[in-house]
């Protein structure tokens, strides 16, 4: 494997668990990163070496850990956070950048939390699950995105099961309830001309209660999801099929493409054009022999 690898995850299909990108790298002494904010859950799991990292509480208090091989540190969506190599035995680390509906509910089970970031794994044979997990993603080239996502799922599973700080899950609240309702309402009804009064119509609820519990779950408002949601749904459309951005627009709820084309913009970055030409699908046509 090269000193230093990275990769930036292509598809945006995935809801639950949804990778962003992932690598590899061998640092040298005194190599720093930060300090700097991400956007999406990043865990990194340290192979060799040893190093520090910082991190900021929800009192923007900084906690400084020392960690070594077989330990791993989670950054949490806009955490302030530095890391720093050691400078004679600089550490060996692959990490993986994720988020997604179920990316929280799923990284506080392994008992990793704002102000309690590190990974001690119970046993050896459970840790190296984890570090298997994220090399088989590092190392996939050109693996479908669905085996990618698979072994996204299994390092998830691994980092529970090993987790020194593991939660056990004891049943689900009304608020996950609400939640899964929401989210269910949304799924089927996203090419409507829907709204976030509608969402908290169909089930019964106060639309500001409705954004804290989606602030609460999902670390989102329900407007931004169902945005989130459309344009995903959009850029499986315009990769995979041949309808025009007028249709795509229509078929993900919006009548206007302007008002499309201007939103898919802010999140995106560029225009549903100039995404789609980068991203299309070659068909390949066989003549026969």
């Amino acid at each position: 494997m090269d000193k230093f690898f990275y990769r930036i995850f292509p598809n945006e299909s995935f809801m639950d668990l949804s990778l962003c990108q992932f690598g590899y790298e061998e640092c040298d002494p005194l190599h720093c990163f930060g300090p700097v904010r991400r956007g999406h859950y990043l865990f990194h799991y340290i192979i060799s070496g040893k190093g520090s990292f910082t991190s900021t509480n929800d009192k923007f208090e900084n906690s400084e850990y020392s960690l070594e091989g077989g330990q791993g540190f989670l950054i949490w969506p806009h955490q302030i956070h530095t890391y720093i190599a050691d400078g004679k035995t600089p550490w060996v680390y692959t990490w993986v950048e994720f988020d997604g509906i179920k990316a929280k509910e799923f990284v506080t089970q392994a008992g990793l939390t704002y102000t309690n970031p590190i990974y001690i794994s119970r046993n050896n044979e459970e840790r190296e699950k984890v570090k298997n997990e994220i090399l088989a993603i590092v190392n996939s080239k050109n693996d479908h995105p669905l085996s990618n996502i698979g072994h996204l799922y299994l390092f998830m599973s691994a980092l529970i099961t090993s987790s020194s700080l593991r939660k056990v899950v004891t049943g689900g609240s009304l608020r996950d309830f609400y939640i899964r309702e929401c989210l269910s309402f949304i799924e089927h009804h996203y090419q409507e001309n829907i709204n976030v009064e509608d969402i908290a119509d169909f089930c019964s609820l106060d639309r500001s209660y409705l954004g804290k519990i989606f602030k609460s779950v999902l670390n989102i408002s329900p407007q931004d999801f169902l945005i989130r949601y459309r344009i995903n749904k959009s850029c499986e459309l315009m990769k995979t099929t041949d309808h025009t951005i007028s249709e795509i627009s229509e078929m993900v709820g919006y009548s206007n493409q302007f008002n499309f084309s201007r939103t898919f913009k802010e999140f995106i970055g560029k225009s549903p054009r100039n995404w789609r030409n980068e991203n299309k699908y070659q068909r390949t046509v066989q003549t026969p022999v």
